[in-house]
Parts: structure tokens; sequence; C-alpha cells
């Protein structure tokens, strides 16, 4: 299993599942599934509101000893709306408690957007706070706090722009080892890869074989298919492998981390088996020609009239 090290030597399982979209109950199966069938690495978020069912299977897992704490994984995010200084260690202590967990392996910072505490999901301009009235630099104070109190061992962000990032970096304490990003084919973030690891920071790239079973509503009538590439169906055909696996080996390749999400037993074993998928210089060649600088995710569920925040004030 490729590993990613981390500032202090810790090493990082390049590959992981994903649990954004996971339903109730499934979610649950998924984490029992993957960690049985070889997963040492486990991404969360508190806003995907199965933190508690995650929980639930981890520890049944080390109940059980197919697993020790120690071995695994365990990344998770703080929500817009918990990223005063206090608030951000509040809701790390929630998640802790709904993961069953004393620490996490790594926490990070959502979005690089603040919206009101009372607010879960934003629907309207009044539920955000502005980066003037709340910048990203007072989460990661609280941030680098969770460090401190031993919370959790190393922080991040997601979602960040280079704008952003270099901000955030120039102030930190401790600086992020982590963005986690959209990243796939049609979307590669060569430049935004390349100034992560000019600053120490690893990448772990999110929506890896398109995110096809996202809702409607962030979907895009026309979009693109990416595992009905006729050049990534070309070279899982010459691998005997199946397109997802091409991508997901893709990803791993590049020097990134990689989390895709399913709650298809059979699809978890695949997965899985794609480490062990090798891609040839000319493979890699052949998919790096397939960019398009295509967003699935586009962050247009954060836009409204009136608005602190824009497209362009994200992701710059």
């Amino acid at each position: 299993m490729k590993t990613l090290k981390l500032s202090n030597n810790d090493e990082m399982p390049a590959f992981g599942l994903g649990t954004w979209k996971s339903a109730e109950g499934d979610v649950y199966n998924a984490v029992k599934t993957a960690i049985k069938n070889g997963y040492r690495h486990i991404d969360c978020a508190a806003a995907y509101g199965n933190e508690s069912e995650v929980g639930k299977a981890l520890s049944e897992a080390f109940n059980e000893g197919v697993v020790k704490r120690e071995n695994i994984w365990i990344t998770s995010k703080v929500w817009c709306n918990m990223h005063a200084k206090d608030d951000v260690i509040e809701a790390l202590k929630q998640t802790l408690s709904d993961l069953q967990l004393e620490y996490l392996d790594l926490y990070l910072v959502h979005w690089p957007i603040a919206q009101k505490k009372e607010i879960p999901f934003v629907s309207k301009v009044d539920d955000f706070i502005s980066l003037e009235e709340l910048p990203n630099e007072v989460t990661w104070e609280g941030m680098e706090k969770a460090v401190e109190l031993g919370l959790t061992k190393h922080i991040g962000v997601s979602n960040f722009g280079p704008k952003a990032l270099q901000q955030l970096i120039s102030s930190a304490k401790i600086k992020p080892e982590m963005n986690q990003i959209e990243s796939h084919p049609y979307f590669q973030q060569i430049d935004m890869i390349s100034l992560c690891k000019s600053n120490n920071m690893h990448v772990t790239a999110y929506a890896p074989l398109g995110s096809g079973d996202r809702a409607a509503k962030f979907k895009a009538e026309d979009e693109p298919k990416l595992l009905e590439d006729p050049v990534i169906l070309e070279i899982a055909a010459s691998k005997n492998a199946t397109p997802g696996q091409i991508l997901i080996s893709w990803a791993l390749h590049r020097g990134t981390s990689v989390i895709p999400k399913s709650v298809n037993s059979g699809r978890i074993v695949q997965n899985f088996e794609a480490q062990n998928v090798d891609l040839s210089e000319s493979d890699m060649a052949k998919i790096k020609a397939l960019d398009e600088n295509y967003r699935f995710l586009t962050g247009e569920h954060w836009v409204y009239e009136g608005s602190p925040y824009t497209l362009e004030s994200i992701w710059e």
C-alpha cells in the first residue's frame, strides 16, 4: 500500500474510502466491508451527516480485532458554521464523540467559507459570514489549538484555491499538510498540486471517478461521463481492469491520495485492487492529454446574489 509521509514521519495510506453521499445504513456496511478487505484510511466529515454510523463500524472493527486504532487513518472536516476559533474545538469534540475516537489523524477545514453557527447549510445571503468578519486565519488558530490539545495529529484544508492557501500558509504557526481537492483526468489540477508540493503539502483527490452519483442539483445536464471516456476504456481493456480502477491507479501514480466512495461490496473490493494496476508512461501520457479543466463540483451552490463569496473568490 502506497503511503504519504507527513511532517513528523507519520505515514498516511494514499488510498482510502470516501464517505460523502453514503446513506444511512449503507455507510456502516461500507466501512465494515472496507476495513475487512484491507482499507486503512477512511475519509469523513461532519457535514456528511453519517459520522455516528462510521463510528459504530470503527468501534466494532476495533473490538473484533480486525484492525487496531493506531493502524488506521481517520480524516474528518470542520463545517463552515463552526469557523470561530472555539467552535472548531467544539466541532472536533463532537466528531470524535460520533466516531467513538480519542483523536483524529487529520482534520481539515472543509471550505474557505464561513456561515452563521445556527445555520447548518446556507439557503440565503444572510446566512453567510464574510471572511473580513471571520477570516480563515482565525479558523486556523482553532485548528492549531486542536493539535496542541491532542485532538488531532495533523491539520489541513479542503477546497482551498491558491490565494486562500498562500494567505493561510503565510500566517500559520502549524503549516497545513493537506489540501483535499477535486482531481481527475478531466480536471487534473497540475498547478495546484505543484503549489502544494512546493509548500510541503500533500493532495487528496476527491471525485476521482467523476462523482456521477451526486445529487442532480450539483450536476450539469451535459456533463461528460469520465467512466465512459474512450481513452480510459481502452487502457482498462488493455489491463483487464475496470475504468474505475484505471482512474484510481492514475491518481496514485501521480503521488496523490485518493478516496473513491462506494457502498457496493464488490466495488469496494475492486477499488482496493486498483492499487495493483500498473500504468506505463505511455498510459499516463494518454490520460494527461484528457485534461479539460472541467470541474464536476463547481461550487455554484455557494453563490447567492449579494453574497460575500463568488466562484472567483473561492477558487482563485
